[in-house]
Formats: C-alpha cells, sequence, structure tokens
C-alpha cells in the first residue's frame, strides 16, 4: 500500500465484509478491463482519496497471487466456458469467491455472496451459472482437503 492511511478496517458484520467483496470485484473489474494489475488500481482509488478496507485490500492482493490456481479451477469447473470468455463482471465475482473458498471462507457464505452480487451486477442467468461453477470447485476442494 502506498498509503496505509488511506485503508480502513473492514467493518465487522456480514455489511462490512459485502462492501470489502463488492469494492474487490469493482477492483478487479476496472483491472480486467483496463489491462493493470490489482495493485495498480488499488493505488488509483487511494490517489482519489477513496476509502478501501484491509478485506477488499486483501481480496485484490489474494486473487492476483492465485491467479493462475483460481483461474485453472475455474476452468476445471465452468463446462463448456473457457475463463477468457466469461463476461468480466462474472469472472471478478468468480474469482473473489473463488480465492474465498481457499481462504478458508465458509463454502455456503463465499457462495451465497458471489450468487447475490451476480443477481445485483451481472445478467439474470449469471446468479445459476456463478452457484454451479462454485458448487463444483467447492466439492473439488473439499474432495481433495479429506484425501
Amino acid at each position: 500500500m502506498s498509503d496505509p492511511a488511506a485503508v480502513r478496517p473492514t467493518p465487522s458484520g456480514h455489511r462490512g465484509r459485502r462492501r470489502a467483496r463488492r469494492l474487490a470485484v469493482d477492483m478487479l473489474y476496472q483491472a480486467d478491463i483496463t489491462d493493470a494489475h490489482g495493485p495498480e488500481v488499488i493505488r488509483a482509488w487511494e490517489a482519489a482519496g477513496r476509502s478501501i478496507p484491509e478485506y477488499t485490500v486483501h481480496l485484490v492482493e489474494g486473487v492476483r497471487t492465485e491467479s493462475d490456481r483460481i483461474d485453472a479451477l475455474l476452468a476445471a469447473h465452468s463446462e463448456g466456458w473457457a475463463v477468457s470468455r466469461m463476461s468480466v463482471v462474472d469472472r471478478a465475482i468468480l474469482r473473489v469467491a473463488v480465492f474465498e473458498l481457499t481462504d478458508g471462507v465458509p463454502p455456503p457464505i463465499a457462495i451465497n455472496e458471489a450468487v447475490e452480487a451476480a443477481a445485483v451486477l451481472s445478467t439474470e442467468a449469471s446468479g445459476r451459472f456463478v452457484n454451479g461453477v462454485l458448487g463444483a470447485v467447492a466439492r473439488d476442494l473439499e474432495a481433495h482437503a479429506t484425501s
């Protein structure tokens, strides 16, 4: 972070985490369409005076750090869809959720938050698509954790 004072702790509770997730989706969307990296977008938002919750920074940096693994999981479980052909919004939502699944967030929470984000931010069919992909990813991660 270029300016630690611009980073604010995530307020506790459901609303704070939801806000942090939505900001992460916004930042990842911006990074994707401008061909920037997450840290560049974070710095730009800070320079514009935006307050960024710590959890948002954690998500954006985590998605960047784990991008190869996240995209491999998405590719393996998005039957018939290449990650590059997914809508940019859906891809950002899925990447945040997959990172959360690999970061210890309980699957029902990560999946529900992603489905709700897709319903608000994307198309009508996106919620079902996101739910199906994340359900398959969660089952795969659970199977590998217990084997």
